[in-house]
């Protein structure tokens, strides 16, 4: 654990998205979170007022890009001009979810590159730095000219499953061919084989694989995705896990976007333990009895301290 060195002039700001998370983070940090009144006007316009003075200080605004989508981007581009209006001296922000983090390059002709323009948008803002959590691509940190420090869940989750769940007998599953190198991380860490679900149309949500690049009979397989929307995904690949002999499956992914009836669909799959962390808020409405959530408070918590301190953010990934 890194002490903070001095902190007078150090401001956390919570917004609306993710009031728990950001708790967690101010516990770790050891720094109460500062005083803002976020409010929504009749028609929807959102009013933002920083409630103390900030003139000189070290600021860090905490939002997940997450559903309801526009209106928490439109929250944390608004509170970045307030804070800049009011002379901290430095804005930082804490994006554990990156929305728009899927259109990160032109697949087909005359699509935009919705994660380049969010990176613009914060950078024409006045941000100085983003700390995020497991972005969708890699390359998104080089749609930014600040600087950019990428955490990653992979150790935190896989330290999780392996005192939760124990490591014998495992094996670690791509659902598709673009998770691969996700996969092969993860599986390093278990120190356990890969797998991978051949499935060649991975927009139809009807058909099930018959493939299964590599043994998981016998095993208890891990399925390893950065986010879970749908949850068609993964209920396919659970489904051909278990024509191929494996024993249990488990499904683990850093970001629960829980689209439409994702939970239920969950539910009601071959899938044993559904292992995701709170970068998203999830509302007790909506957790299910298969969810665990593992909290990444501590880990964004770290990294403010070590970026306050002056220190390299690198140890948390062992460098």
């Amino acid at each position: 654990m890194t002490e903070l060195k001095s902190h007078p002039k150090l401001k956390l700001f919570s917004l609306n998205s993710n009031r728990h998370l950001a708790e967690a983070i101010s516990k770790k940090v050891g720094v109460p979170l500062s005083k803002a009144t976020v409010e929504k006007f009749s028609d929807d316009e959102i009013k933002i007022s920083v409630d103390e003075s900030i003139r000189g200080d070290e600021v860090y605004i905490i939002q997940s890009v997450s559903d309801p989508v526009n209106s928490n981007l439109m929250e944390l581009l608004i509170m970045v001009d307030a804070v800049r209006r009011a002379s901290a001296k430095s804005i930082n922000v804490v994006i554990p979810y990156y929305g728009y983090s899927r259109a990160d390059r032109k697949a087909r002709s005359r699509e935009p590159i919705t994660a380049k323009l969010v990176a613009s948008f914060l950078e024409m803002d006045g941000v100085d730095r983003v700390v995020t959590l497991d972005l969708h691509a890699d390359q998104i940190q080089g749609f930014f000219n600040i600087p950019v420090d990428h955490l990653k869940a992979d150790t935190l989750l896989a330290h999780y499953f392996t005192e939760e769940h124990h490591d014998s007998d495992l094996v670690v599953v791509s659902p598709d061919h673009t998770g691969v190198s996700r996969a092969r991380k993860f599986a390093e860490l278990l120190k356990a084989p890969i797998a991978i679900i051949d499935n060649r149309s991975p927009e139809d949500v009807t058909t099930v694989p018959e493939s299964v690049i590599g043994n998981v009979r016998g095993k208890r397989a891990i399925i390893v995705d950065d986010m879970i929307d749908t949850a068609f995904k993964l209920v396919i690949a659970a489904e051909t896990l278990k024509k191929a002999g494996a024993t249990d499956v488990y499904a683990i992914a850093t970001h629960a976007v829980f689209s439409g009836d994702a939970q239920k669909r969950l539910q009601e799959s071959p899938i044993e333990r559904v292992i995701v962390t709170d970068s998203i808020s999830i509302a007790k409405q909506d957790q299910f009895e298969k969810l665990e959530v593992v909290s990444v408070g501590d880990l964004f918590g770290e990294a403010i301290t070590l970026i306050h301190n002056q220190q390299s953010v690198g140890k948390l990934f062992g460098r």
